[in-house]
């Protein structure tokens, strides 16, 4: 009986570790990064906890299609979320950057851990076409 008791724990032990070691990644490809956004991507950096002046430039402009990424230059961590949901670039570590992402609608958007750091996003349909700013 004893036998059977070590040998069940030996199995559930090792499925329990094969369980939790398969596929499991210390780093997520989609979220926050140290690396340099791709040439050409506008880059929206978060400041500090300062209303609306909490990220530059505020509010962005950037064409339809064009890659944006967030740069946390703050010395705390930050979280941008969108105000519809659409986009979250996951917790920003100083210096971190988000991944790069391409935004198809302007809208407001603020950080989930300081929900007083807000602003905002225009797309201009192209090069040279007035901004369309988003709901507010």
């Amino acid at each position: 009986m004893r036998r059977f008791f070590f040998a069940a724990g030996l199995a559930a032990s090792t499925f329990v570790v094969a369980a939790c070691g398969g596929g499991y990644s210390t780093s997520s490809p989609s979220g926050p990064s140290d690396t340099p956004p791709p040439a050409g991507a506008v880059t929206i950096n978060v400041v500090r906890e300062n209303g609306n002046q909490s990220f530059s430039p505020n509010p962005a402009t950037v064409p339809t299609g064009q890659t944006v990424v967030w740069h946390n230059i703050d010395t705390t961590t930050h979280r941008v979320v969108l105000n519809d949901g659409k986009l979250d670039t996951g917790n920003l570590a100083p210096g971190a950057f988000s991944q790069p992402m391409t935004l198809g609608a302007p809208g407001p958007y603020h950080c989930s851990i300081h929900p007083d750091m807000v602003g905002s996003v225009m797309v201009t349909a192209s090069a040279g076409t007035p901004p369309v700013a988003g709901p507010y």
